[in-house]
């Protein structure tokens, strides 16, 4: 199991949040999921990701189906930053 903290920028935090796309896209290859915002940042979202497959975890994120799901959940792609537990 690895553990992954990734941070990101969204358009809306309430849709982020309320959004089960994240779910429905992470939710079958076993991963878990905790949601944080930043107080101070409206826009500043982040997840800690515990993933059993990393080899399928970075398949899914390099497929048209994670692009569609951080479309849906407002995403800024270009301000996402992850971090693997060392």
């Amino acid at each position: 199991m690895t553990t992954l903290i990734a941070f990101h920028e969204v358009d809306n935090v309430d849709h982020w949040l309320s959004s089960p796309r994240r779910g429905e896209f992470l939710g079958p290859l076993g991963i878990t999921v905790r949601t944080f915002v930043d107080p101070e940042k409206s826009n500043v979202t982040g997840v800690i990701l515990d993933v059993p497959d990393m080899d399928a975890f970075q398949q899914a994120m390099e497929s048209d189906a994670a692009a569609e799901a951080m479309e849906f959940d407002g995403v800024r792609p270009d301000t996402l930053v992850m971090l693997a537990e060392a």
